[in-house]
């Protein structure tokens, strides 16, 4: 596939083969993103309804029911936002890797905050998380106008999940 003119505007005819290589590399990064992501989720149900649910919270937390679709359409949109990096660019490692790392330090964050119940040590590693995905946004952002913005809602719930961390540390 010629990348070059698949940016200038110019569509580019896939024939099926190529096609098929599409759809399997989207669904795997799909798959990467977000099957341990549900996993992870899936291990805090007993700290929310017990630890969780005792901590002194701001008013403004978001009800638990929220976080499981949010989480759920920011990993497909963070999973698109690769694919478009890797179509546009397919030797642009770096954002790949920046991507795999902070997919990582984000799978991270969950165990420490609701399974070991340490906020301090969650707010150590969501300020990384933040400073992770605010540079993978932008060297999306340099490959693919939409990949970048396909970042942005990550990167502004990630914001508000690192104020409600400091929070939470901070009241309890």
């Amino acid at each position: 596939m010629n990348s070059t003119s698949r940016l200038r505007g110019t569509p580019v005819p896939l024939n099926k083969c190529e096609l098929m290589t599409q759809w399997l590399q989207l669904s795997l990064i799909v798959a990467v993103t977000l099957i341990p992501g549900m996993a992870i989720g899936s291990l805090t149900g007993a700290s929310i309804k017990g630890w969780y649910k005792g901590l002194n919270k701001p008013k403004w937390t978001p009800p638990n029911w929220l976080f499981a679709p949010v989480w759920t359409v920011l990993y497909l949109s963070m999973s698109v936002a690769l694919w478009l990096v890797l179509q546009a660019e397919p030797g642009f490692l770096w954002a790949q890797r920046l991507y795999y790392l902070q997919l990582f330090v984000n799978f991270s964050w969950t165990p420490v905050f609701f399974l070991f119940q340490k906020p301090r040590w969650a707010l150590y590693i969501i300020v990384l998380l933040d400073v992770l995905v605010g540079v993978t946004t932008v060297l999306f952002f340099t490959v693919s106008v939409t990949a970048g913005k396909l970042m942005l809602p990550y990167l502004a719930w990630l914001g508000l999940a690192t104020l409600l961390n400091f929070e939470i540390d901070r009241r309890n």
